[in-house]
């Protein structure tokens, strides 16, 4: 390995007290020679230690290089802190009472937490309700995944809409997997929460009604997709009652036995283990659809308006500050505006200006403080100066449109804790989020940003080794916890990185959704990555593969430890061990493809406190997806190279 030499700290005075006693003893004579006694004793030699110790302290002070040094160093060499990030996730508004009309949430309305310092978050898009218009309805026999053909299809809409029959749900006979209904929709239900009112016949018997296998689906650009089951007390489709879905974002019109529509599906699905399975099919009487309301986009942040910066005097380098900061990362929406007599021209925001000339109308926005700046003029080495960037005409004036303030950690707030509307939305009466609001991430601190400097400027900015790809990517959004680069195998083909994201909560809690990669972090990653890679190379982003893993432990206390208490440590150690996050050996996350053995948790648990002995260790493969161990317990289980565990439901037991 080659070595690496660190340059030492060098104190910019290295004398110490002694030193500057000494000092001063020896300049006696030379100024004062009839000075003879220079005993600890006599006061002028207590003046000179005096005098000594209060230099000591302002060389101390000297040798400490102060906070505001470190960022200017910093700042000449292109290094900033980064700013806060916004934690995002969805809201869910819901009618006081089913409208007729269409309801508008508009893009900004703000929603709060309780209490006296409330958290403030704001929709991202707007959101537009309709009611639902049923135009056809179909029924398919099993066999068919995606687009059913026109000779398979058969059309039942009269057997809905007359509600003289009963419909079918699952036609075959007998019935088979992949059975459905297809309901077709003159328009998108996207983000539609969608409420189903059924009068049913009881015919569907045999099943669990808390666990019916069917699955309700739409169709996407990824094929037929599920939707959230929020609610259903038909105990599947067995009884009157209501279901309540919650429809994705996506959902796209596809012609079926040659009708285009938007269609929903109920669709027979096979049953897991120990779930129960259909005896006949459900059939209904009457099924009626209406939009109780609606999913959105939201950021933890609140929006300021159009501001007025100030007049420009024609010169380089200007800088003008909005009146709040930090500023969250600018929207289509927000952007520079320079305003002169009767013309308004919008400037384009880049990351620095070193591709700027001087025609091209730029500026900077550092989001930690707030700052817009233009352009320098730059003295080049024949004595010719060049100007990086346009620069608004004298007198002429700077404004933004607007901006968004927030951001921080303070935003990762669990479910169901905004409730409380700051803007009315008519037909609204409620809002909540039923799932956390993740993502927040608090400004990085100056110490961070010091550790992290020596490391970008040796490595640069560009995508090259397989560590560059790696910290590019966790650098390229607060999201991402872990990145692995996986080099190609042969010429020609991509380069695998592969994303962990943060899951912002508790290793007791952790899912396998909770390691699913939105489109909006794939998009973050992507557009950081993309001017940053070689040319001639592909980056093919992705996530690794999660094993479950569920481990059985027998254990043997010390004696006075308590069983109960000892259970739940050993297990959550378990768990933490496991973590894609923060598990292994050393804490920074189990590594990619690395095998499991019972004698690791056997360690594991024996180095414990409270633990005499570890009796037993069983190792089980886990269905992460259906939450159930499969197959007998062994005691090595082994990666691929492109995978992670995740630990699921360890019992240990206390005996």
């Amino acid at each position: 390995m080659e070595s690496r030499m660190v340059f030492p700290r060098v104190n910019l005075d290295d004398r110490t007290f002694q030193d500057l006693v000494d000092e001063a003893k020896r300049l006696i004579p030379d100024f004062l020679p009839e000075w003879t006694n220079h005993n600890v004793s006599d006061p002028g030699v207590a003046l000179i230690e005096l005098f000594a110790w209060m230099t000591e302290l302002t060389l101390f002070r000297l040798n400490q290089v102060p906070d505001r040094v470190y960022e200017s160093f910093l700042d000449l060499v292109g290094i900033s802190p980064y700013s806060s990030s916004q934690a995002t996730g969805d809201l869910t508004f819901m009618f006081a009472s089913v409208p007729d009309e269409t309801v508008s949430i508009p893009m900004g309305t703000e929603v709060a937490s309780l209490g006296d310092d409330p958290i403030i978050f704001m929709t991202s898009e707007d959101l537009e309700i309709r009611q639902p218009e049923l135009v056809q309805v179909m029924t398919v026999p099993g066999g068919v995944d995606e687009e059913p053909d026109e000779g398979r299809a058969i059309d039942t809409s009269e057997d809905l809409f007359a509600q003289t029959e009963v419909l079918t749900i699952f036609g075959s006979e007998p019935m088979q997997r992949g059975d459905a209904t297809y309901f077709g929709f003159s328009e998108s239900l996207g983000r539609t929460v969608l409420r189903l009112d059924t009068e049913a016949e009881v015919k569907g018997v045999g099943i669990d009604p808390n666990r019916p296998p069917l699955s309700w689906e739409i169709w996407s650009e990824e094929g037929w997709i599920p939707c959230e089951v929020r609610s259903d007390t038909t105990g599947g489709l067995n009884r009157d009652g209501i279901i309540t879905l919650v429809i994705p974002s996506n959902h796209l019109s596809l012609a079926i036995a040659g009708s285009r529509s938007y269609w929903l599906r109920v669709r027979l699905t096979a049953p897991i283990p120990e779930q129960p399975d259909y005896e006949a099919s459900p059939a209904i009487r009457m099924l009626s659809f209406s939009a109780t309301g609606g999913v959105v986009k939201a950021e933890h942040a609140e929006t300021r308006g159009e501001e007025y910066l100030g007049v420009s005097d024609g010169s380089p380098s200007q800088a003008f500050v909005v009146s709040e900061a930090p500023v969250l990362s600018r929207n289509e929406f927000e952007y520079l505006e320079v305003r002169f007599d009767d013309s308004e021209e919008r400037w384009t925001e880049v990351t620095n200006f070193s591709e700027s000339t001087s025609e091209d109308k730029h500026f900077t926005w550092d989001s930690s403080s707030g700052t817009i700046e233009f352009g320098p003029r730059i003295r080049q080495p024949g004595g010719k100066w060049r100007q990086h960037g346009a620069i608004p005409e004298a007198s002429a004036e700077v404004w933004v449109s607007g901006y968004r303030t927030g951001g921080g950690s303070s935003g990762n707030v669990g479910p169901d804790t905004l409730s409380v509307m700051r803007s009315a939305v008519p037909y609204v009466g409620q809002v909540t989020n039923r799932l956390p609001m993740l993502g927040g991430v608090d400004a990085e601190s100056l110490d961070e940003a010091k550790h992290r400097a020596p490391l970008t400027l040796v490595s640069s900015d560009r995508a090259v080794t397989a560590m560059d790809h790696e910290r590019l990517a966790i650098e390229s959004d607060p999201g991402i916890k872990r990145a692995f680069c996986v080099p190609p195998s042969a010429v020609g083909e991509p380069t695998k990185l592969l994303l962990v994201p943060d899951p912002f909560t508790r290793a007791d809690d952790l899912t396998i959704d909770h390691f699913a990669l939105t489109e909006p972090l794939l998009e973050s990653v992507t557009n950081y990555l993309e001017p940053r890679r070689v040319v001639g190379t592909a980056i093919e982003l992705g996530a690794p593969q999660y094993v479950g893993v569920s481990v059985a432990c027998l254990v043997t206390p010390r004696p006075g430890w308590n069983a109960g208490t000892l259970r739940q440590t050993c297990e959550s150690r378990i768990v933490q061990y496991l973590s894609p996050i923060d598990g292994g050996v050393d804490g920074k996350g189990w590594l990619l493809g690395q095998s499991l053995t019972s004698g690791l948790i056997s360690q594991l648990i024996a180095d414990m406190e409270g633990v005499q002995r570890v009796e037993e260790v069983a190792l089980f493969e886990t269905d992460l997806r259906n939450q159930v161990r499969v197959g007998e317990a062994v005691e090595v289980i082994r990666l691929e190279p492109d995978s992670l565990f995740l630990g699921f439901r360890p019992r240990v037991v206390v005996k």
